[in-house]
């Protein structure tokens, strides 16, 4: 395999995110592979650009900013989307970064079981088709014998996936828990520094961009049991779906208990447990010091394990570029499998 050509669907800041890493890396993939990547599509969630003989990631990117939709293209803007672009175009490798829906799964896993029908490999940072249906999809892309990744699905640049399987491959897991949410820990972190109440430091998270407009999959837990799933199937073999997570936020912190807690030499951070006797998220009194003692928008978990004992890994988990890192480092795996 000489070229990969691939359709970015989903162009929002993990999109755009994708588009700059591939703009900035090509020479590295192809010094690392052997193989030159080129973007033949990419579509926000009414429209695109397509052509067969490659777009610019940096035009691309400039043109969603300042049009606001991809259709503005010159040249090869189009009023495709969804499932009719991968129709459109001649393509390796769909990389999937449509936003993540935990009431149907939608567009993600109807756009992955696409891609795995005609015969092409996914790499994916959405979390809600794999929280809803992780093993009807992995089952669909072994059938289909092709390749697919997920590992920008939990904890962003955090290595944790890949790490544990190859890194970690002699062992047996036996749980894992961490903070899986970057705005809950960066939310909790200035509360607990600054004294300040939730609902404050909540809207100031919005203003800098941190936090969403609706924050409610972050602070209620709901990401986090989203990756806890993720993580349960993937390297504890668990059979689980979202449904199966016992699962609170944030939201009824207070800085009183945040206070109590600090008197005590303790913090409270959301912590995600993934076990055969527990799959829970929920905020938890974790010790000053410890390896849960990080701060702003970095993820971190423990794997324990029964050869190597506990094993931590950390790194930021939210952020289109750390996203998007994750991302190029599965399509960079596949591309050397096939070579």
């Amino acid at each position: 395999m000489d070229e990969c050509k691939v359709i970015i669907m989903g162009f929002g800041s993990v999109g755009q995110g994708v588009a700059n890493a591939l703009s900035m890396k090509k020479d590295l993939i192809k010094d690392k592979t052997g193989v030159s990547v080129k973007v033949v599509a990419a579509a926000d969630s009414s429209s695109s650009a397509i052509s067969q003989d490659g777009l610019d990631e940096e035009l691309l990117v400039k043109t969603k900013k300042e049009e606001g939709k991809l259709a503005a293209y010159p040249e090869f803007g189009s009023d495709k989307s969804g499932l009719d672009v991968l129709d459109a175009v001649e393509y390796d490798c769909l990389i999937e970064a449509t936003p993540t829906n935990i009431v149907d799964a939608q567009p993600a896993l109807s756009l992955t079981l696409k891609a795995f029908e005609q015969g092409k490999d996914v790499v994916t940072s959405n979390k809600g088709h794999l929280a809803l249906k992780f093993k009807e999809i992995v089952g669909a892309a072994e059938e289909a014998g092709v390749e697919f990744k997920y590992e920008a699905s939990v904890g962003g640049s955090m290595p944790i996936i890949n790490f544990t399987r190859d890194t970690l491959a002699s062992c047996e897991i036996k749980s894992i828990k961490g903070i899986l949410n970057g705005t809950t820990n960066y939310i909790l972190s200035r509360m607990t520094s600054e004294g300040s109440d939730y609902e404050v430091i909540l809207k100031e998270s919005q203003e800098l961009g941190i936090a969403e407009t609706d924050p409610t999959q972050d602070v209620e837990g709901i990401d986090a049991a989203c990756k806890t799933v993720i993580l349960a199937n993937s390297l504890l073999g668990i059979d689980a779906t979202y449904s199966d997570v016992k699962v609170e936020g944030i939201s009824n912190i207070n800085s009183q208990a945040i206070e109590l807690a600090k008197k005590d030499d303790y913090l409270i951070k959301l912590i995600a447990e993934v076990s055969p006797e527990n799959l829970q998220v929920s905020p938890r009194l974790i010790k000053r010091g410890s390896s849960y003692d990080v701060s702003g928008t970095l993820n971190m978990a423990t794997i324990k394990t029964d050869l190597a004992d506990e094993v931590s890994v950390i790194g930021l988990g939210a952020g289109s570029h750390e996203t998007a890192s994750a991302m190029l480092t599965d399509l960079i795996s596949i591309l050397k499998n096939k070579n």
